[in-house]
């Protein structure tokens, strides 16, 4: 975390306009062209792109350490345990969004206003997605040979998760014909859930059954097991 996030974010503060712009480039956008309407699906849009992109993030950083560095090398020569590595360098990358989450926090806090319930949900909601992007960040990376073809499937990914499923607006504004194709991101759940959590006054609100939110919780819960089972067994934690 030292190393990987702070000192850099000490040394180069430029390094967090990126995590900050990102997510808030997109609120804004949706602001604007909603009139404001949709500012609860932003702000929870937000918090989703920023959690995943937190995790995908960590498939350039291991990326360069491993083949720039070798430091997976002396990692897997020693006594820490890949689950004590990878740990280590996502908490790094958490600390890298920081600025973003705070923001998003105090908008939350004032347009959104959730309740202890809706929060500890939401909470869920986001470490999930998170657990999600780092199964599939590490993963990658124990196969990536190099740094440029890291950042590209990294932004592929995050692209296809994080900007073009219905993250930061509803589902329902994607006609139908086109709409189960966004049910293939286990972000679409997580924004659906999320939605659904807002006040049932609130424009930007989801009505959902009961049966149609266990299904995305289960869909998620599913998703990022199967994930970190792909992690843990085929990921090339040792060179052979």
């Amino acid at each position: 975390m030292l190393v990987n996030s702070i000192y850099e974010m000490k040394n180069y503060p430029v390094v967090l306009l990126n995590t900050v712009l990102s997510p808030l480039s997109f609120l804004l956008l949706i602001y604007f062209v909603s009139g404001g309407r949709l500012i609860g699906d932003a702000i929870e849009g937000g918090f989703i792109m920023s959690m995943f992109n937190s995790g995908m993030s960590l498939q350039g950083d291991l990326a360069h350490l491993k083949n720039d560095f070798k430091l997976q090398d002396m990692v897997v020569s020693s006594p820490t345990s890949p689950a004590a590595y990878v740990t280590g360098m996502a908490l790094a990358e958490i600390v890298y969004s920081v600025p973003a989450l705070a923001v998003l926090t105090v908008l939350a806090a004032v347009y959104i206003h959730p309740g202890t319930i809706q929060t500890l949900e939401l909470l869920g909601v986001f470490f999930l997605m998170f657990l999600t992007s780092i199964a599939i960040g590490y993963t990658l990376s124990t196969f990536s040979s190099d740094i440029v073809q890291s950042f590209a499937f990294s932004r592929l990914i995050s692209t296809l998760f994080s900007t073009l499923p219905p993250v930061y607006y509803p589902i329902t504004l994607i006609p139908l014909p086109y709409r189960y194709v966004a049910y293939l991101s286990p972000t679409t759940y997580a924004a659906e859930i999320s939605q659904h959590l807002l006040s049932p006054e609130s424009l930007s609100f989801l009505p959902l059954s009961t049966l149609e939110v266990a299904l995305a919780w289960g869909v998620l819960l599913a998703t990022t097991a199967f994930l970190a089972l792909i992690a843990v067994k085929k990921a090339r934690w040792r060179e052979v």
